[in-house]
This record gives C-alpha cells, structure tokens and sequence, in this order.
C-alpha cells in the first residue's frame, strides 16, 4: 500500500491506497464522487476527464499514486465556477445532451477550450472535443453551446489564457513527481515576454457596477500637469502597485495585468481596458475587465475621476468613484468593507506615487504583487483598536 497526500476539490486527503489503482476508482469508490464517469477505461471516450493541477486529464488511466501532492478538481468541485456555469445554461439552452453520461467529462473539456481559444470557431471546437465521444447527440448541440460561450466571453473583452494557463511541458500533473520518490524532469517551456507593438484592440462592455465607493486626494502640483499626467498611461501605471502593461497602449485603449496577494491567495487579473479623457471638464473614465485563470474569477470595473485646482492652482484636488462587479471564488471573500479599505490604502499609495512621478524623484522599477500582509495587519489593529475604545468607555 502507498500512502498519499493529494488535494480533492479544495480538500486534503490523506489516504492508503494500492500502487495500481486508478484515480477515476479512487473518486468513485473511497470518495463517492461518482460524477466523474467510467466509460471505455481506456483513456479512449473521455467520460472519465477531469483538472489534474488545472488541466485536463483521463483518470481512468491515471493512477493515484502518481497525483501526490497534486490539486485534483471533478465536475463537482465546478458548481461554483463561472464557466462551467455559462457552460451548463448553454448546454441546455441548445439541448446538448440526452443520456448525460458523457457530459461530466465533455463539460471539462469544453470549459478548457472557452479557456484557450482566441475565437469561436466550430472546426477547432470539433477537433478539440474529438477525445470526447457522445453517442446520444450527434455534437452539433455540444458545438452551439460551447461556440456561444467562448463568443460571449470575447464579446465581453474576456481573452484567452495562452495554453489555458499551462506553464510546464510533460504529462498533466508531472510536476508533482516528487512527491512520490525522485526529482521530476521536466523540461519548462520557454518564457514568452510580452511584445511590443500595437495591441489588438478587445471590446470593453459597458456594465452596471454592482458596488461603488469614493475616494480622494490632493496633489502638490497643477491641474495641468495632473491631467497630463492622467493621459500618460505608462507613467500612471508605474504608480499603480501589482500593475504591468502588456503591448503598447494607445490613448484610448490599454492591455495589462494586475497582480494581487493576500495571504495564500494570489491571481493575476489580465484584461483590457477603454480610457474616455474630457480637457474641458478635467474629468475622465476608465473601464476595464480582466479574468483570473487560477481562481476561475473575473471582474469588471470603472474608474472616474474629476480634477479640480486648489491652492490658488499650486495643487490639485483629484475625486475618485471606483465602481466594481466581480465574480466567481474570489467574490466569495471579497466583503465591501474588505474592499473599501484596500482600495483606499491602494489609492494612498497611487497619490504618493504619483506625486514622487511629478516631481522626478522615482524610477520605474518592476512591478511587485500588491501584498496583503500589510493590509491583513492594518485590519487587525483596527479590530482590536476598536475593541479597546469601547472597553474604555464602558
């Protein structure tokens, strides 16, 4: 018997299990997670698919053994998942099954696919789907409903994860080969650096925000200069902490990413956004969306801001209403007074930034995930500040 440490849909299990026995039994027998589905047992029909460290795999041919220390995701560690949820309503919009046997495994699959592909196009949806065989429906409803929603996604200027997030080269779940006796050798893949050059422009949406907050600060410099500033968007996201840009913006459009870390909780939000500048108000308005391939989240945002001149136009005055709406695991976490309070210690530190920008006194340097430690302690000491006024006053 070996024994093994693997992670089960956000579970630990610690278990004793023979050498040869398969994942997809493991699941089934010793776990009652009877959604992944044994067809073939071959690795052939594809029923049996599920997330091997986020990606794809046949478990029938896997064996347990082999997964210590690996994140393992079944169809029923999908229910809160944003795709798999577009995913499902579309299968059904378009009657995408019958029997349903092969649909656990076909909606995986599927959801790597809204994952990885620019466009929605049939033929690579087909091939794509060409390990998952069904038997009921003849695939053209299966088609439809996942060509509807990788076509929604882009049309909502969600873009595609190149290799659908995969960093290494080597059989799913290889990387966790030391976890069961020996180095593993793996070949990484080749970095890929952003290039430079024009970006291909992606659809903002507009939306409604679900929560909106305000938020302000003074600037020791000109109205004019602040507003040129705020048209320099290179300048204005090397005061933004956690943020890159990718490509080459252009005045009215900008790709990039942000990079967040609270605790063991990391994502990297990669997206676009749309900048709207009006000189004669000093105002302007940037809308963005941008998704987190690891948490399975995305958001969508605006920023508006209003400029106004103070101190005899020695100084300028900048307004701020921050809307939002996110979804998936993170919108789990993500309480309005959480939020609140990080966005205004993040715009403290945008103004300082900015105002060091101004006056020539910073370096672009690269950019650092914004940390959540020192908001986590800045929580706590204001929790127990408060548990210490109302002790007082007692």
């Amino acid at each position: 018997m070996t024994t093994i440490d693997i992670n089960v849909n956000a579970r630990t299990v610690k278990a004793s299990v023979a050498p040869r026995t398969h994942l997809a039994d493991f699941l089934r027998d010793h776990l009652d997670l009877t959604g992944t589905h044994l067809g073939c047992e071959h690795g052939v029909c594809g029923a049996c698919t599920l997330l091997i460290d986020d990606m794809p795999a046949r478990s029938c041919i896997t064996f347990v053994a082999a997964c210590a220390g690996a994140h393992i995701t079944t169809i029923e560690g999908l229910d809160g998942d944003e795709i798999a949820a577009e995913l499902r309503a579309a299968f059904t919009r378009e009657h995408a099954l019958q029997c349903g046997y092969c649909t656990p495994g076909m909606l995986i699959s599927a959801r790597d696919l809204v994952l990885r592909l620019e466009a929605a196009d049939d033929h690579a949806i087909r091939v794509g789907l060409s390990g998952n065989l069904c038997r009921c429906t003849g695939y053209v409803g299966i088609v439809r409903a996942v060509h509807s929603v990788i076509e929604d996604r882009r049309k909502r200027g969600i873009r595609p994860v190149p290799g659908g997030g995969r960093e290494q080269l080597g059989p799913v779940g290889s990387g966790n080969g030391a976890a069961i006796g020996g180095p593993a050798t793996i070949r990484p893949a080749a970095a890929v650096e952003p290039k430079e050059g024009p970006s291909r422009k992606v659809a903002i949406p507009e939306f409604a925000p679900d929560r909106t907050f305000e938020e302000s600060f003074t600037i020791a410099a000109p109205i004019g200069e602040v507003f040129a500033m705020f048209g320099d968007i290179k300048q204005v996201a090397a005061c933004l902490p956690g943020v890159s840009l990718t490509g080459t913006p252009t005045a009215e459009h900008v790709e990039g990413q942000i990079r967040v870390k609270l605790g063991p909780i990391s994502a990297t939000f990669r997206g676009a956004a749309r900048i709207e500048r009006d000189p004669d108000t000093m105002s302007g308005r940037i809308v963005g969306t941008g998704d987190d391939q690891r948490s399975r989240s995305s958001t969508s945002g605006e920023i508006r801001y209003r400029l106004a001149a103070i101190d005899a136009g020695a100084a300028t005055r900048v307004e701020l209403s921050i809307g939002y709406s996110l979804r998936g695991i993170l919108a789990q976490i993500a309480r309005d007074g959480l939020v609140r309070d990080l966005a205004g210690r993040l715009t403290a530190d945008f103004a300082r930034n900015l105002e060091q920008q101004l006056s020539g006194t910073t370096r672009r340097e690269t950019a650092q995930p914004i940390d959540g430690l020192a908001f986590l302690l800045h929580q706590l000491w204001r929790f127990a500040k408060g548990i210490g006024q109302r002790t007082w006053h007692r």
